[in-house]
């Protein structure tokens, strides 16, 4: 895996979350990278002393929540300047956001609300990925959202408005192969299909995590809940994800009801078996940076 920022050798790498950190720092797992949510580390205090202490061992990528791309009212300039000293700080090998809003009114909403796909909000998100990359001085990955309700008007697929927003700004594409099981499931669609639209050039990462279903009025609705291991359906599609973009980086999310630091290393070498099947290449776990 490489990165403007720096590089590691580990494909497969796992989301790091609180209960984990002081963990991770004593113990140094074999893993080939670590995801941390951006916004959790943009102030003082021992959070990003030990995001510090972290790098030191670990090759680092930050995912931000926060930016909220989507929105009308432009990308709050303090937040992207704390985010470019983070970036500046840690040097991570990827950097990525969602294509998502969520502040209205200078509210900050705690969601990541979905978006029309219309020539207008792609011309939008073309500035204002624009806009971040520059502040950055590298490349943003936009990650497809999980999809619970369909626009009356939203005439361009999400593949394609995926691919004409990384071939306008240059940004890439993280493929969360869950939201793409999610979203087909709850509205229509052919998750394979889904894959073979995306431009395989842009794709910089995938994520899996795992997702729950629920009964609403006798329909099943799923929910990309991140508080489960990757169900065995969207280990298949990964599988297809790999065989089409061939070997990205790849990682596993847990973020509610979080297991022990193993549960998570089990699902990374999980994901490692499925590419070196696909690929027939072996996966390396070197994790200096």
């Amino acid at each position: 895996m490489s990165g403007r920022g720096g590089s590691t050798k580990g494909l497969v790498g796992i989301g790091l979350r609180a209960p984990h950190v002081a963990l991770v720092i004593a113990s140094r797992p074999r893993v080939g990278w670590l995801e941390v949510h951006a916004e959790n580390y943009l102030g003082g205090g021992p959070g990003p002393r030990a995001l510090e202490a972290v790098r030191r061992d670990h090759a680092v990528a930050l995912h931000g929540v926060g930016l909220s791309l989507g929105s009308a009212e432009g990308i709050d300039r303090r937040h992207l300047e704390r985010l470019a000293g983070l970036v500046g700080r840690i040097e991570p090998v990827l950097v990525s956001e969602h294509l998502a809003w969520s502040i209205a009114g200078g509210a900050y909403l705690n969601h990541l609300l979905p978006l029309p796909y219309t020539d207008e909000s792609l011309a939008l998100l073309c500035r204002h990925v624009g806009q971040v990359q520059d502040a950055l001085g590298r490349r943003l990955l936009i990650e497809n959202p999980s999809g619970y309700l369909a626009f009356r008007h939203s005439p361009i697929p999400e593949p394609a408005f995926l691919g004409e927003l990384a071939r306008r700004t240059g940004c890439g594409i993280l493929c969360d192969v869950n939201n793409v099981f999610v979203s087909c499931g709850n509205l229509g669609g052919d998750p394979a299909a889904y894959l073979a639209a995306l431009p395989t050039d842009a794709i910089g990462e995938i994520h899996l995590a795992g997702h729950s279903r629920h009964d609403a009025d006798g329909r099943i609705v799923l929910i990309d809940d991140h508080g489960s291991p990757v169900a065995q359906p969207v280990w298949d599609l990964y599988a297809q994800a790999v065989a089409r973009f061939g070997p990205r980086p790849t990682l596993i999310e847990w973020d509610t009801d979080i297991p022990a630091l193993a549960v998570l290393l089990d699902e990374a070498r999980r994901a490692e078996s499925i590419v070196e099947r696909v690929t027939g290449a072996g996966v390396r776990h070197d994790t200096a940076a």
